[in-house]
């Protein structure tokens, strides 16, 4: 997922682009699968997705530190990707809590 178009030099414009990324993570999925998903499995739904991402996310990570060549890796997700996943729905469940998340659309194509 890290398509850096330029190379930060500090710290906060690091931030700002992972935030771009979110950003066009969240807009990929919502073109694909919409509102109606995380509407029907509402905050703790959000929660249970979050923990699953983590449970994923510590499997990969054990892997990676047991010496498991990239190969042998996740054919569907990287770490990376799933870091990227965790962000996204902790950011929707922020906005589902403000009620932000039901009565918004999306605007960007």
């Amino acid at each position: 997922m890290s398509k850096t178009v330029k190379n930060p030099q500090t710290l906060d414009g690091a931030y700002e682009q992972v935030l771009a990324e979110l950003l066009q993570m969240f807009l990929k999925k919502h073109r694909d699968y919409g509102k109606g998903n995380i509407l029907s499995i509402k905050e703790l739904g959000i929660s249970m997705r979050i923990a699953e991402k983590v449970e994923r996310l510590k499997n990969l990570l054990m892997k990676q530190e047991m010496g498991h060549s990239k190969k042998s890796g996740p054919a569907n997700e990287s770490i990376e990707e799933t870091w990227i996943d965790i962000a996204v729905y902790a950011i929707i469940g922020v906005l589902f809590r403000r009620k932000q998340f039901q009565n918004l659309e999306v605007t960007k194509p």
